[in-house]
């Protein structure tokens, strides 16, 4: 139709309006009817023309009735096969009572409504965290705030992971699973950080406080027969409150320089104490060795004057002579100048030995003038040098000595 036709928007439709308007509804609606018993006819095999819905049902026949009847049948009965997958557990429940557990694998039971299956997976690994949501910069303050036995208050978060070890008890016993698990390990959290000290939860008790409150949190989940296992617990973050966390860093700061000095004082004193007890002992040992030694020397000295007294008391004039003879030569042997006194003539001899003993070295120097003997003045008789001579010779050799008292 152009748009220039002039009886465009007009209804051409015999059994509608001429004006143009929109088609009417009510005739729309008998037409669809008209249509849905015209079809109901056909398929039951005839009927009055103009009839409702009632009045092609006679038709059907009673084959028809049955098969569909079985076929609805068969389609009820198939909906009671299910299948529990690897790591699931499937919890029977006729007219809402429990009944059994079945195993993974292909199951039947009873349809709708007389038997349902609720299916649990027990290898899953929830999670519940305490005292912060998704991450640890989300904190809830009245979860994570913990009084210690010092009177100290901190900050801990954490996480629980738990699987299921009994689906009856968890379905059956257990109304908010995550909720109890929660409140059960902030409550064995609690008691645990309260025997505690605050640099115990904070340092070095971290992993023993996890296990103690692992414990702690089972046993208050198996009292309350919640079919839960707890599988780990993890500390993610534990500190003061930001209030004094400033102060308390301060404090930290200092306890790790005490432990610094006192290490650095711990590592002195382990090198000065071994080199101190090793001179120790080295003049102990040394101390010792003279002791020894001096009491062997008084040992032996006291035995050779034993031995010396038998001789004396045979021959006193002879031993007397003798250790008088071994007396000088002990102390002349380290001096290198020796003086004779002569009782007869009152002279007085020194003897250089150690030039004399250089001259008798071949190709020694000569003495100097001030050591040379000086010429004499006159000579004098031939007999007298040699009487001196002897005289000096003799009273060197048999010198008499004065008796001992």
């Amino acid at each position: 139709m152009a748009w220039n036709d002039p009886q465009w928007g007009k209804d051409t439709n015999p059994r509608g309006r001429g004006d143009g308007g929109p088609p009417d509804l009510d005739e729309l609606w008998r037409n669809f009817n008209q249509r849905l018993n015209d079809l109901f006819k056909r398929k039951g095999g005839g009927g009055g023309a103009g009839g409702g819905f009632g009045k092609g049902m006679p038709g059907f026949q009673l084959p028809g009735i049955g098969l569909i009847v079985g076929v609805i049948l068969a389609v009820w009965l198939a909906s009671g096969f299910y299948i529990v997958d690897a790591g699931q557990r499937g919890v029977v429940l006729r007219f809402g009572k429990y009944v059994e557990t079945t195993q993974p694998g292909p199951r039947w039971h009873l349809p709708y409504p007389f038997e349902t299956v609720e299916k649990v997976n027990i290898d899953q690994v929830r999670t519940v965290e305490v005292g912060y949501r998704n991450n640890v910069k989300s904190k809830v303050p009245s979860e994570s705030l913990m009084l210690t036995d010092d009177e100290n208050i901190i900050d801990l978060q954490f996480s629980v992971q738990y699987t299921l070890k009994d689906p009856e008890d968890y379905l059956f016993k257990n109304r908010n699973p995550d909720e109890a698990v929660m409140q059960a390990a902030e409550t064995a959290m609690r008691e645990i950080v309260g025997k505690s000290k605050m640099d115990f939860v904070l340092y070095e008790g971290r992993a023993e406080i996890a296990v103690r409150a692992t414990k702690l949190m089972q046993d208050i989940l198996d009292r309350y027969q919640t079919g839960i296992n707890v599988s780990k617990l993890n500390m993610q973050n534990a500190q003061p409150p930001e209030q004094v966390q400033a102060a308390f860093d301060d404090a930290v700061k200092a306890g790790q320089d005490r432990e610094r000095l006192k290490n650095e004082g711990q590592a002195y004193a382990n090198d000065v104490i071994p080199k101190a007890r090793g001179v120790a002992s080295r003049l102990i040992e040394e101390a010792e060795g003279y002791k020894q030694r001096v009491v062997a020397n008084a040992q032996g000295d006291a035995a050779r004057f034993s031995q010396i007294l038998v001789e004396y008391s045979k021959a006193p004039q002879v031993t007397r002579e003798r250790l008088y003879q071994d007396a000088m030569q002990q102390v002349l042997s380290s001096t290198t100048k020796v003086m004779v006194d002569d009782k007869n003539g009152s002279n007085l001899l020194y003897l250089p030995l150690d030039k004399l003993m250089q001259l008798a070295q071949p190709g020694a120097p000569a003495l100097p003038d001030a050591m040379a003997p000086s010429p004499p003045a006159a000579t004098p008789p031939a007999a007298a040098p040699q009487e001196n001579l002897f005289r000096s010779r003799e009273a060197f050799r048999s010198r008499e000595r004065e008796e001992r008292p």
